[in-house]
């Protein structure tokens, strides 16, 4: 069957305003297209590639709202402990019923992919198999890739004689899709080091991606990210490779980021920022001035730099708010990292949607490209620009050329002509 989508503002073809999409595919950009099996009128509306959380805790979705977990201290490492408590004994049907319910939410803000970092320090690996069942059960709707998460760290870590480390590989095993780690979250600089160096080691046994949770402290002196980048640059992977967070990085030393951005050039690292997230969590013990949790984003984007925006948490023990809309996500961070100017608004879009994708390998099938799979997202805006500066709402996601819902434009009783 041959449709084709018409008055659209297509993101990224200027002089075009219709999309043609056969079996599933982008067939056609252009004007006059054609006539076709089905015609449907956007009316004007922004068309851009689907939304990608390249960063979300799926299995803590709405943890903090239940009684027996509550985070006083607001802090990451409360968080953590609390979580280890609470995750015994919740069943793989549990996991598979909140993990549905975060993908869900976030579908309906027009989110087609996200990347799950899914806890797997837990001899049952619960969680990791439900988000792999998940993941398989969705997989025409939304793509999800699971990350093997040792979330209380690969060697400060054992239970039932398993390591977090063995836990990890386990997962893997299973058919996790990303190799995951906190070095700081070990007990040491040098355990976390050697986390970082058996990352990389499994990751390229069982070739799998990697992305890790990396210096989200507000230590100045944090390098892991330095020791993750050099493991990129001597095995030539960089482009498999995200760092997280990196908080650590917007407080170090200039002259050491200034060196240290070379590097990442070098490498073709990705990266990625939580804006409200460690917006929230980080620079508990500061007074005044309150340093607020972000990353060298502006550098990042400034140098090429692969550099993407994503929720994180979904009201758990880290994060009390949040509801999957990458608009609200993407509004936070760009008043944060100050990417504002004229020449910004322009590519702000792609730090919830390209650059994610790339962090996550999915160049080869993502995108508004002739030959691609018709995935597409359609705002209530006219312009890149009066999407960011309206948080434009999502009024349909289409799938493979089939709509995974749609909705009207807002409308008024009382005509506001004043």
């Amino acid at each position: 069957m041959k449709k084709k989508f018409i008055n659209a503002v297509i993101y990224g073809h200027e002089d075009c305003d219709q999309i043609l999409v056969e079996d599933g595919k982008f067939v056609g950009f252009g004007k006059d297209l054609g006539e076709v099996d089905q015609v449907i009128d956007l009316e004007g509306s922004l068309v851009i590639p689907p939304y990608v959380d390249s960063h979300l805790h799926l299995d803590y979705y709405m943890v903090g709202k239940t009684d027996k977990a509550k985070n006083e201290s607001g802090t990451l490492f409360e968080a953590i402990d609390i979580w280890n408590d609470f995750k015994k004994g919740t069943t793989k049907e549990e996991m598979k019923e909140r993990i549905k319910a975060a993908v869900l939410e976030c579908a309906s803000h027009g989110t087609q992919y996200i990347r799950a970092q899914t806890d797997c320090t837990d001899p049952n690996l619960t969680g990791i198999r439900a988000a792999l069942e998940v993941r398989d059960e969705l997989k025409d709707k939304i793509t999800i890739q699971v990350v093997a998460f040792p979330q209380n760290g690969m060697y400060s870590y054992k239970e039932e004689g398993k390591t977090g480390r063995d836990l990890v590989e386990e997962a893997l095993k299973l058919g996790a899709d990303v190799v995951g780690g906190i070095p700081h979250n070990e007990w040491s600089c040098e355990l976390g080091e050697k986390s970082i160096k058996e990352i990389v080691r499994l990751a390229m046994e069982y070739d799998k991606l990697i992305d890790v949770h990396c210096d989200e402290t507000d230590d100045p002196m944090a390098r892991f990210v330095e020791v993750l980048n050099a493991e990129a640059l001597i095995h030539d992977i960089g482009k498999r490779v995200t760092a997280s967070h990196t908080c650590s990085f917007g407080s170090a030393d200039n002259a050491y980021a200034f060196r240290m951005m070379g590097l990442f050039r070098k490498s073709k690292m990705n990266f990625v920022a939580l804006p409200t997230e460690n917006a929230y969590l980080q620079a508990r013990q500061d007074t005044y001035p309150k340093r607020r949790g972000m990353t060298r984003v502006r550098e990042f984007v400034d140098n090429d730099i692969n550099v993407c925006f994503a929720q994180d948490s979904i009201v758990d023990l880290w994060y009390p708010a949040g509801n999957g809309n990458l608009m609200n996500i993407l509004d936070n961070g760009i008043h944060m990292a100050q990417l504002m100017k004229e020449e910004d608004f322009e590519k702000a879009l792609d730090l919830v949607t390209i650059n994610g994708a790339k962090a996550m390998n999915l160049e080869n099938s993502y995108g508004l490209d002739l030959g691609k799979s018709a995935n597409f997202i359609v705002l209530d805006a006219s312009s890149p620009y009066d999407a960011i500066r309206n948080r434009a709402e999502c009024l349909a996601s289409v799938r493979s050329g089939e709509f995974l819902f749609k909705k009207a434009k807002r409308t008024y009783e009382i005509d506001l002509n004043l």
